[in-house]
C-alpha cells in the first residue's frame, strides 16, 4: 500500500518532470524559431559584404499567430529538426565545358542600354532554358550591368549556389566563385525599391528577379530567381520577370537543398552554361 508520504513524493516527481517537459518544449521552439531566422534572414555575402534577404520574425513564440499574416512559417515541430542528405536522383545536365572568367572591373559600366526598349536574359541552365523580361525603363543601371556583364560572359558556367525553401523561396545565382563571395567588382544604386506594407515587409511575386545585396548602393552581379511567391523588406532591387522556363524553377525548387534543409546549396547541380542579354 502506498503511504502518504510516498504519494507526495510521486506528484512532486511527476510534477518536476512536467516542468522539465515544457521548458525542453520553449527551448526547442525558441531553437526552432533561431533555425527559421537564420533559414530566412541569412544570404550569402557579396563582394566584401555579407550580403542578405531579411524577413520579419516573431518575438514571442507562445502567441498564436495567422498564417497568412506573417512573415515566416508558424508550423513549430516538437524538436528541431537535423538536415539530412538529400537522396533523391540529380536529373539536371552536366554541364558545358568551360570555367567562369572571373575577371574583375574597376568602376560601373557607362549606360549603353537604350533605356525605352525592351531586352530579353536567357538564362541557358544545366536544367533548362529560362527567359526574363528585363525592366531597363524601371532599373536602368541594373539592366546595363547584366547587359555589360553578359557580354563579357561573366555569368557563363558560374553556379547557383543557394536555394531556400518555405517562408523565403529563391534560387541565387550570379556568383563567378560560387561560394557566396564573389562580384564584378564594382557596386552600384538600388532602383525600382516597392514601399513596405504594415508588416514592414513587399511581395517578391513568383517569377520576380531581383538583386541580392548587402546593403543600401551595395548591388554587385548576384541576383535571385523568386521561386514561390515571398515576402521581403523592400530593398533589393526587382529588375525582371520570368517569361519563360518557371517549370525549370520550379522543377529545381522541388528538388530541395543538398542537405535536406531549407536553406543551402541546391541538390541539383545548377550552373549557368550561358547568360546573354538581347534587345
Amino acid at each position: 500500500m502506498v503511504t502518504k508520504q510516498q504519494r507526495q513524493r510521486q506528484l512532486a516527481r511527476e510534477k518536476f518532470e512536467r516542468q522539465q517537459q515544457r521548458r525542453g518544449t520553449a527551448q526547442a521552439r525558441r531553437r526552432r524559431r533561431n533555425q527559421v531566422i537564420a533559414a530566412v534572414a541569412a544570404v550569402v555575402v557579396v563582394a566584401g559584404g555579407g550580403a542578405w534577404l531579411a524577413v520579419a520574425a516573431s518575438d514571442d513564440d507562445d502567441k498564436s499567430t495567422n498564417a497568412s499574416a506573417s512573415n515566416t512559417p508558424t508550423t513549430q515541430p516538437s524538436a528541431p529538426q537535423s538536415p539530412t542528405p538529400n537522396a533523391k536522383p540529380k536529373t539536371c545536365a552536366a554541364p558545358a565545358p568551360g570555367e567562369p572568367t572571373k575577371e574583375q572591373f574597376g568602376t560601373e559600366p557607362a549606360m549603353s542600354i537604350d533605356t525605352n526598349a525592351a531586352y530579353t536574359m536567357t538564362l541557358k541552365t544545366t536544367c533548362g532554358e529560362v527567359k526574363v523580361a528585363l525592366e531597363a525603363a524601371k532599373a536602368p543601371h541594373t539592366v546595363n550591368s547584366f547587359a555589360f556583364l553578359a557580354g563579357k560572359k561573366f555569368f557563363d558556367h558560374t553556379k547557383c549556389h543557394r536555394l531556400t525553401t518555405g517562408g523565403l523561396a529563391v534560387l541565387q545565382c550570379g556568383d563567378p566563385t560560387g561560394t557566396g563571395t564573389g562580384g564584378p567588382g564594382y557596386k552600384f544604386v538600388d532602383e525600382n525599391l516597392g514601399t513596405a506594407g504594415p508588416d514592414g515587409s513587399a511581395s517578391y511575386p513568383a517569377g520576380t528577379v531581383a538583386m541580392a545585396n548587402s546593403g543600401p548602393g551595395t548591388n554587385g552581379s548576384q541576383f535571385f530567381l523568386v521561386t514561390g511567391d515571398s515576402k521581403l523588406p523592400p530593398n533589393y532591387t526587382p529588375f525582371g520577370k520570368v517569361t519563360g522556363g518557371m517549370d525549370v524553377l520550379t522543377k529545381i525548387a522541388a528538388a530541395g537543398t543538398e542537405d535536406g534543409g531549407s536553406d543551402g546549396a541546391p541538390h541539383e547541380n545548377v550552373v549557368l552554361d550561358s547568360v546573354t542579354v538581347a534587345k
